[in-house]
């Protein structure tokens, strides 16, 4: 199967025109005709994720943050980009990115996070637009708990979701706060901080989240999970892996990266 004709089948699950106007998502650097019988699936484009696409003999890696975020003036081995990008392209790799697209489309980053974390009547948090049935969709979004928890239960609730090492946690663990409506923002949240107090959301699960903005959540009623960046959205390969081996049956081969949490607790 051609890369044009996979490209054709990830855009109908989340369109390029859903992605946020500053975000860089599509096929970055390789041939569109490229015959593709293996796809490898990470989060990012990393050294050591090409480094495994080589070794599975990839044609195509597909990943959630695009190696390339702005313009570039030249493709070079004199930095780290360049040289990535120099390497899949004498690798014949075709390589492509769904990002904020993938964050934003029904039934895709927000939701798959909402589910793993059992949320019920789920709303988008910072809605973007409508699909042409009327669908919302956009970054993020609330739902409740079934049962109300403390937040140390929502905390190990978190961990067990998207198994994590750790969680980092603004507001009091030991207290007998009862929790049930959350918000949840896989990736970097702090933009999304502002809808989510503005929905009620009594804990923000998210990544990425600063002190100031962590201790300015809890001031105004608000706890946060950080559950880290990488923490939430590695959720990106196991679904796109069973994704397309729905959609491509046995004519194409997928492989996922192996789990490389970026930050590690000494």
């Amino acid at each position: 199967m051609k890369c044009s004709e996979i490209i054709k089948i990830l855009e109908t699950l989340s369109p390029r025109s859903m992605a946020c106007d500053w975000d860089n998502p599509g096929l970055l650097a390789g041939r569109s005709g490229k015959e593709v019988k293996t796809i490898f699936l990470a989060v990012d484009a990393t050294d050591s994720v090409i480094e495994q696409a080589e070794q599975a003999g990839a044609d195509m890696i597909l990943t959630h943050h695009p190696l390339i975020f702005k313009g570039i003036k030249q493709v070079s081995d004199q930095n780290f980009i360049g040289r990535r990008v120099l390497r899949m392209i004498q690798d014949d790799i075709s390589y492509y990115a769904m990002h904020t697209n993938f964050d934003a489309a029904p039934g895709c980053m927000a939701d798959l996070a909402a589910k793993k974390l059992g949320l019920t009547d789920c709303e988008v948090l910072e809605k973007m637009g409508e699909t042409g049935d009327g669908t919302s969709y956009g970054i993020g979004c609330t739902g409740r708990f079934e049962q109300p928890m403390t937040l140390q239960a929502a905390a190990e609730r978190v961990k067990e979701a998207f198994g994590l090492p750790y969680a980092a946690v603004f507001g009091k663990l030991d207290g007998e706060a009862v929790i049930q409506k959350a918000a949840v923002c896989p990736g970097a949240g702090g933009s999304t901080m502002g809808e989510a107090l503005a929905a009620g959301a009594q804990v923000y699960i998210t990544g990425d989240i600063s002190h100031h903005e962590g201790i300015d959540a809890v001031a105004q009623g608000m706890a946060v999970i950080d559950a880290g960046h990488y923490g939430i959205e590695h959720i990106f390969t196991e679904f796109m892996e069973k994704y397309l081996m729905g959609k491509l049956g046995d004519a194409v081969k997928v492989v996922r990266e192996k789990p490389a949490f970026p930050i590690q607790i000494v």
